[in-house]
This record gives structure tokens, sequence and C-alpha cells, in this order.
């Protein structure tokens, strides 16, 4: 089909190289941007096991807060009332 494959090898080169490039800046963006937050809290837990495991923390702060709402929320319905507690409270179990 070609007469000279000189051209094509160099095409090949040139998108491999392209390719490289490209999943490098990947590789660059993951490791030393969006992965240094969590490579200081590692290198924390030497000094500090509580302070390394704030993202912890702030998660086990979060789900209490919405379950203590959540169970707040039921008591209310619960007292006024309106909480429909019938087996067929909904269409597909009748």
């Amino acid at each position: 089909m070609f007469s000279n494959p000189a051209p094509l090898k160099h095409l090949i080169k040139l998108i491999l190289y392209i390719m490289k490039a490209f999943f490098e800046g990947i590789e660059y963006l993951f490791v030393n941007v969006l992965f240094a937050p969590l490579d200081f809290l590692r290198s924390l837990e030497l000094k500090s096991w509580f302070a390394a495991n704030s993202i912890n923390w702030i998660f086990m702060i979060i789900c209490a807060a919405a379950m203590l709402y959540w169970i707040k929320q039921l008591r209310i319905f619960d007292e006024a009332g309106t909480e429909n507690q019938d087996t067929t409270a909904h269409s597909f179990l009748k």
C-alpha cells in the first residue's frame, strides 16, 4: 500500500508518544496533585493518630448527626400519629 513505510513508522511513534504523554499527565495529576492531602495525612500518622484520621472523624460526626435527625423526625411523626403503619402502606404490598 505504501511505497515508503518510513512516514507511517514516524506517525506510529508520534501517536505512541502522545498516548504516553497523556497517561503520564494523568499519573502526575493523581499522584502529585489530587493525592497530596492524603500523603500529608499519611505522614501525619507518625505524629498524631487522631489528626491523621480526621477525615474519618468528620464522616462519623456527619453520620451521627444524620442519624439523630432521622430519629428525631421519626419520633415527631410517631407522636403526631400521621405515620401510616399499615402493612399495605405501599401499593406493591397489596
